[in-house]
């Protein structure tokens, strides 16, 4: 599917229900897997009392990330590779349906999660590792070790540790405390954007009984998932900026995504492969981009951005309400079949900054460099690589990574995006769309290998009403989770206004 269209802002009447609504609606109508047993208790003899009261903490399926554990494939092995790593996601996808379709099946009879479920998965998933393989020894590359174990897949409960959705206060994460550099003010914009917030009333106290830990039939997001924002402490630090930094900074305005483009694909870690994500992105910049992109399709694609020297890439997860509002992807790939409903939001505000390096001078990204941050699987992979960071305007000095802010009325939410901004000087890409890339050390300095490039900081604002009731698109077993948050970028810079924004960062200029 390659666009939907989004309705308009949501009505006042809808907006005063909404947070009262939604975790009693279920989510906006998503499937509930609350009830689930581990397949670790099949045929043990537990009692029948025992085994439902385990069967009911579990809520998603674990299965290893294959693409994270292949940091070296050969070139020439990529393309299969890639497809085989989106099939494995599809594969997890129709077992997580399969899952929630039987979830009061499972409930009585635990075994049966194992043997129609994890057993006919880690089937399928062995034989994708075992394609996977044979694609890189067919170009001389030894076969990956990696792959072993990586087969095996189990079912967890939603609040187990791994998945970083444990306290409020863990701060922006890893990478975020460097998306201040360069003079980026985390109260920046606080003002701008305020328009309708005097109208978001009826909602805030959704968050108060909303009982969304109890029975709440649905996979996400639930009350837990959310925070008052003014209980959280101030925990943004910034680098010391040392001498020779480098502290201009490059803004380009790409828009909000007003025309609505729209699709599920990922041409990063699944180019060639329609719905690779399983959840729509917003896009801004390049209006060429889908999973069959090639650099000289995104050259030749028109662009958003103001500056026309910019077409580059920029998309993320979308935003829904969960008021009970079905867009028209609700029987799409990607939305309702991949169990993303509710009522896609358009940002109120979206800032894309180029920051330097508070430990010396930038040096130009490649052109057609791809950069992803965060993990759209930090649910289960655990939140090493989680990157997203949430808050309200007006209190930008306090940044959640794994939870959704309840911001105040008159303040809104935003999410932000430091990417990596240090590069191995050589790829504009890797196996697993990580390793050319890395962020800066505590001290600001890339690690050895590395040099600093423009540090991009996305910054994106929704009106929307206070109080729980919104979650971005995710993988479904991801179960909507905050921390799974995450940005793509591809820079499709032409070589002028890249020595510009280089010129600009270097020389402590702000630039347009």
């Amino acid at each position: 599917m390659g666009r939907t269209s989004r309705k308009k802002r949501s009505t006042l009447a809808n907006r005063a229900i909404v947070a009262s609504a939604a975790l009693i609606l279920g989510g906006g109508g998503l499937v509930a897997v609350n009830v689930y047993a581990s397949a670790g208790e099949s045929g043990t003899g537990s009692p029948p009392g025992q085994a439902q009261a385990a069967a009911r903490q579990m809520s998603t399926i674990d299965c290893p990330d294959a693409g994270t554990a292949l940091p070296d494939v050969p070139e020439q092995a990529r393309p299969e590779v890639d497809r085989e790593l989106a099939a494995m996601d599809t594969q997890i996808t129709d077992a997580y349906r399969q899952f929630a379709d039987r979830r009061e099946q499972i409930s009585r009879d635990p075994g049966l999660a194992q043997n129609a479920v994890l057993g006919p998965l880690q089937n399928k998933r062995t034989a994708s590792l075992d394609r996977i393989g044979i694609a890189v020894e067919r170009v001389g590359g030894d076969r990956p070790q990696a792959l072993d174990g990586l087969a095996g897949c189990s079912l967890r409960a939603d609040d187990e540790d791994g998945g970083g959705t444990g306290g409020q206060g863990d701060g922006a994460g890893d990478g975020q405390d460097g998306g201040q550099e360069g003079g980026q003010d985390p109260g920046e914009g606080a003002d701008q954007g305020q328009d309708g917030g005097d109208n978001q009333d009826g909602g805030q106290d959704g968050g108060d009984d909303q009982g969304g830990d109890q029975g709440q039939q649905g996979n996400g997001p639930e009350a837990s998932d959310f925070v008052d924002i003014e209980s959280v402490q101030p925990n943004v630090d910034r680098p010391r900026l040392r001498r020779g930094a480098s502290r201009g900074t490059f803004t380009t305005s790409c828009g909000r995504n007003e025309n609505g483009k729209f699709n599920p694909d990922n041409v990063i870690a699944a180019p060639g492969v329609s719905n690779g994500a399983h959840h729509m992105h917003d896009y801004v910049g390049n209006q060429a981009t889908d999973a069959f992109s090639g650099d000289d399709d995104l050259a030749a694609g028109e662009t958003t951005c103001r500056n026309r020297g910019d077409r580059s890439t920029y998309y993320w997860p979308v935003l829904r309400l969960q008021n009970g509002q079905d867009e028209n992807d609700v029987a799409a790939d990607g939305g309702g079949k991949d169990q993303n409903t509710g009522e896609i939001q358009t940002p109120s505000q979206v800032t894309l900054k180029f920051v330097g390096s508070p430990a010396g001078k930038v040096t130009a990204m490649p052109r057609f460099l791809r950069i992803i941050t965060g993990d759209a699987k930090s649910l289960t992979n655990g939140d090493a690589n989680a990157n997203a960071s949430w808050s309200c305007t007006g209190f930008e000095n306090r940044q959640l990574k794994d939870k959704y802010p309840i911001c105040p009325e008159g303040s809104q939410v935003v999410r932000s995006f430091a990417f990596q901004s240090c590069w191995d000087g050589r790829n504009t890409d890797s196996a697993n769309h990580r390793t050319h890339v890395a962020f800066a050390q505590d001290d600001g300095r890339c690690p050895r290998g590395f040099r600093a490039i423009p540090q991009l900081v996305q910054r994106i604002v929704y009106d929307v009403p206070p109080g729980p009731g919104f979650a971005v698109d995710s993988f479904p077993e991801q179960l909507h989770k905050p921390v799974t948050d995450h940005g793509d970028f591809i820079n499709v810079f032409d070589d002028r206004l890249m020595k510009k924004v280089v010129s600009c960062i270097n020389g402590a200029r702000k630039c347009r």
